[in-house]
């Protein structure tokens, strides 16, 4: 079965950029070059095609609490126009995906599942529906979704033609806030979310109109070093940032503890009389909760310059017969930093700041030390 083309597929050809098959899409992979493209988010900014995201539409009275039930977090608290990172967990507490859920309206809302896992979040929710009044709208397929990242990104929002904030200010709007706004008077939904470790807004949109918004941002980010960006350099990027990729830090085999990310598990949840309220994967994430952890994701600077990657083994130290303590999730030189970094599962007794590792790089192990995530924060 062919790749589904974005709605930018043809902008993209345009612009000459390298396309790729992934999740099921051809997307870009690059225009010009990954460090270049990498860069300039972190010194101007970038435009990114996301339009390959799943989203899915949650709507009725009983949405709210069909949301709290369905993911790991409390959704239903969630105010008008705010957005929440959560998960979407098996009866074993592994992990199915992880989750932007945006609250458009009281009993309206809008869930962005990962590309890969689109299908598979759909048919989850369609399974716990039952008992609630609830409808569950796959929008994917008329939806667009564009990034502007970096720290002009809010400079390229207002110089764009034909963008307008609809009586709202998009100056002020909080990280993880959203806001109505209108291209050439169509609604367009914007918020203050991204996946690289800088500041930007995330458009969603009609498909149809997704031309016309990315010519016009290209045109207004051009005087503020506003470049197009592509997979590569948004995987550089979420990885300086300490963001997990699902399918290398998450799987169903990874629960949200593992990946010290507990703080998304809302056990506290409670109905209106304070009773608990049930959950998929509660029980086992609650066991988890108070148990000591038999790997703890870590990041690891490279003291050499080779590269850790997906999948590398890392050792106790750099001796030939060095025991294995963990693998590698995500790796690759960080162009910001000037060294390699990685992610990785270690087991606990090596996972403090400091201790130095080995990363074994086709049969070379390489020095490595543990420091803390994220590796990159943006200045305030």
């Amino acid at each position: 079965m062919s790749d589904t083309l974005s709605p930018l597929h043809d902008e993209h050809v345009a612009l000459g950029a390298a396309l790729t098959s992934f999740a099921g899409w051809q997307m870009p992979l690059r225009y010009t070059s990954d460090i270049a493209e990498h860069t300039a988010v972190r010194t101007a900014a970038g435009l990114f095609d996301l339009s390959h995201m799943g989203e899915i539409g949650v709507t009725g009275p009983d949405a709210g609490r069909f949301l709290d039930y369905a993911l790991v977090g409390n959704i239903s608290g969630l105010r008008v126009l705010g957005a929440r990172y959560t998960m979407i967990c098996a009866e074993d507490g592994g992990v199915i995906d992880d989750l932007i859920v945006y609250r458009d309206a009281d009993d309206t809302f809008l869930v962005v599942a990962n590309a890969s896992n689109h299908d598979t979040v759909l048919a989850a929710f369609a399974e716990r529906t039952a008992g609630f009044d609830v409808a569950v709208e796959d929008r994917s397929p008329q939806t667009a979704l564009i990034a502007v990242q970096g720290p002009r990104a809010l400079e390229i929002l207002r110089a764009t033609e034909g963008l307008a904030e609809a009586g709202h200010d998009a100056g002020t709007l909080k990280y993880y806030a959203a806001i109505p706004m209108t291209f050439e008077g169509n609604p367009v939904f914007v918020a203050r979310t991204g996946y690289t470790g800088e500041d930007g807004f995330e458009f969603f949109l009609d498909a149809a109109l997704a031309p016309a918004l990315w010519r016009a941002f290209l045109a207004a980010g051009q005087p503020f070093g506003l470049v197009p960006a592509g997979l590569s350099a948004r995987d550089s990027l979420r990885l300086e940032a300490g963001m997990p990729l699902y399918g290398n830090e998450l799987d169903r085999r990874t629960t949200p503890h593992d990946a010290g990310l507990g703080r998304v598990v809302k056990l506290d949840k409670v109905d209106d009389e304070g009773n608990p309220l049930p959950f998929v994967g509660r029980a086992a994430l609650e066991g988890r909760s108070q148990s000591e952890p038999a790997r703890v994701l870590v990041g690891l600077e490279g003291l050499g310059r080779r590269a850790a990657r997906h999948g590398y083994p890392v050792r106790f130290s750099t001796a030939a017969d060095a025991p294995t303590v963990g693998t590698v999730t995500s790796g690759a030189p960080s162009p910001t930093l000037g060294h390699p970094v990685a992610m990785a599962y270690v087991t606990p007794e090596v996972s403090a700041p400091g201790t130095e590792l080995a990363v074994d790089v086709r049969g070379r192990n390489e020095p490595v030390r543990v420091v803390p995530l994220p590796f990159y924060r943006r200045p305030r």
